[in-house]
């Protein structure tokens, strides 16, 4: 998988994630848009990682 792609999909992910629309769809719909093949289950659990880390570091002091 190209680099740029992981990026696009990364933006993607950042900006559809806390929409009340599902952010895994849009990066199937992506790959598709841009004639990429799947990129798989465990770069989509690695995106969503990533959300669950940016998010949890944002609102750490409303965990505490």
């Amino acid at each position: 998988m190209e680099s740029l792609h992981f990026v696009y999909l990364a933006i993607i992910q950042g900006i559809t994630e806390f929409l009340p629309i599902s952010s895994s769809a849009h990066l199937i719909l992506i790959s598709e848009l841009l004639g990429q093949e799947d990129q798989g289950l465990v770069f989509d659990i690695g995106v969503h990682f990533g959300t669950l880390i940016a998010a949890l570091i944002y609102f750490k002091t409303e965990i505490k």
